[in-house]
């Protein structure tokens, strides 16, 4: 059997940036994604701690070391500039690996520099 458990999260981020005309997706620094191991378009689960929101949607990569966090097309009517996200990606695993599994948790600072990257316990 399989289940489904927390990968990764990158801890209440900054939005900073919105734009509904666009095909849809969060933009997130390549360093963001890269500490809480999310693939480009890989799905994401996103929580809105400013207005209670959840949205699935897909990553995409932003400049390097920008900061960016970026809601796109449909997902910019769920969060507004200055919000915070938690971003989570999820991943199924079996019996034997949960006894080992860890999430990697990514805590970032008001301008989205990452402040901890570490498997928790």
């Amino acid at each position: 059997m399989f289940r489904q458990m927390l990968r990764s999260k990158i801890d209440r981020a900054t939005v900073t940036g919105a734009y509904l005309e666009y095909e849809g997706s969060l933009t997130i620094d390549e360093d963001l994604m890269e500490a809480a191991a999310i693939l480009p378009y890989e799905a994401i689960m996103c929580f809105d701690l400013n207005n209670g929101e959840r949205f699935l949607t897909y990553a995409i990569p932003g400049r390097r070391g920008g900061g960016n966090v970026i809601v796109n097309g449909p997902t910019a009517r769920k969060a507004a500039v200055g919000d915070r996200l938690s971003i989570f990606c999820y991943e199924y695993y079996d019996e034997e690996e949960i006894t080992r599994h860890v999430p990697r948790i990514v805590r970032v600072d008001a301008k989205n520099r990452i402040v901890k990257a570490a498997a928790t316990q």
